[in-house]
């Protein structure tokens, strides 16, 4: 097979979507020598790209080959360029997220990822320009798709009601934790300090790590831990995240200027992926306080780096995280302070939610995913 890759997501600091595409590519590479893949991107600076062949681990791999188009923008990369060269250089499968490329011949198998369809339901927290597209663009994509990946039976259930898509069109294919994050190695004291070091982290915090758009719900976090805090005086909060990132939440300022946090609350930025195992070993609790998530991909890292999880109780992170967390009432803010309280100072219910965690996160592999992908893309091509 020919298989090609949408990976412009790669290198762009998006956490979640690109982790999917980062670790389905990274395993392809090991589990697969014999098909070709063609990994698109529109990123062009040659050092950028040298760096990603290397952390792909596709760099000694003759069947693996970036293929870098250049274009004036994302939309028109998706409706121009890349099907530009598709027309005269076809693959079998092509596989993206979301947003199909158009114009291009049904020879071609796609395969598109839909990681949630959070617009729908919380339409107030996306720009309007981006809104108009989604909802203009994504019916369009899943009817042109030969194949839908939902990262869990929720978001497929979602998509199918929504879209009314045909559920035998709709595969499950669950997400899973990096390979540094689940070797279970503890990192040396020199380590540890280096990372602390580098990010300013305080000596005893809860830790967010994710985007920072408004359905992630960061006000709410501040909020509880407002009410906390001077209950545990040597307890900060820590929230990680790029601020410069698309769909920043402007309300995250204002619930700061709500309460007298000066120095408990710090924003270290954007965590490279090699560092985040040390930082996940070196919090106290881990908050996730996401109104709506396909997934969850922040939860189970935390829990194989043996740190306890308080989340939202949404259906998803229920499927994913099972019994293995504390579960606060995403609507309340008092159960939200009270179990954020509870998962910080009672070391029985802490140790119970560790060893939990340890034991859940071994039910996700990227390698096994991986082998689902690659069944999907056989199947599609022997039809």
């Amino acid at each position: 097979m020919r298989i090609g890759i949408d990976i412009r997501l790669i290198g762009k600091k998006r956490t979640g979507d690109e982790a999917v595409f980062f670790n389905l590519v990274k395993n392809l590479a090991k589990l697969d020598s014999e098909n070709e893949y063609l990994l698109f991107t529109d990123t062009t600076d040659r050092e950028t790209l040298k760096e990603i062949g290397n952390s792909l681990g596709i760099s000694q791999k003759t069947n693996f080959k970036i293929m870098a188009l250049d274009s004036p923008n994302r939309f028109a990369w998706n409706f121009w360029t890349l099907p530009h060269y598709l027309r005269a250089n076809p693959v079998d499968i092509y596989h993206t997220q979301y947003i199909t490329p158009w114009f291009v011949s049904k020879k071609i198998k796609i395969v598109t990822i839909i990681h949630d369809i959070s617009f729908n339901f919380f339409p107030q927290f996306i720009k309007k320009k981006d809104l108009f597209f989604l909802k203009t663009l994504i019916p369009l994509s899943l009817a042109r798709a030969d194949a839908i990946i939902a990262v869990s039976q929720f978001t497929k259930d979602e998509i199918v009601r929504y879209y009314r898509i045909d559920p035998e069109k709709v595969t499950v294919v669950h997400n899973a934790v990096e390979s540094n994050l689940m070797d279970g190695a503890t990192p040396g004291q020199n380590e540890r300090d280096r990372i602390r070091d580098k990010y300013a982290l305080p000596e005893k915090f809860i830790l967010y790590i994710g985007t920072l758009q408004p359905r992630k719900n960061i006000p709410h976090l501040i909020e509880a831990f407002a009410r906390i805090s001077e209950k545990i005086d040597d307890l900060k909060l820590v929230i990680c995240g790029n601020p410069k990132a698309h769909n920043f939440d402007k309300r995250i300022d204002a619930a700061l200027e709500k309460h007298p946090l000066a120095g408990k609350v710090q924003f270290p930025g954007f965590v490279a992926e090699e560092d985040k195992a040390v930082i996940f070993s070196l919090a106290h609790v881990f908050a996730f306080p996401t109104l709506y998530e396909g997934f969850g991909i922040p939860v189970l890292e935390a829990m194989a780096q043996g740190l306890p999880v308080t989340c939202s109780d949404i259906p998803s992170l229920k499927e994913v995280a099972a019994d293995s967390v504390l579960y606060f009432d995403s609507s309340s803010l008092e159960d939200f302070s009270e179990k954020l309280y509870s998962i910080s100072m009672d070391n029985d219910l802490r140790s119970r939610l560790i060893l939990k965690g340890k034991e859940r996160v071994s039910f996700f592999s990227w390698e096994k995913s991986a082998q689902k992908y690659l069944a999907l893309y056989s199947k599609l091509f022997h039809n």
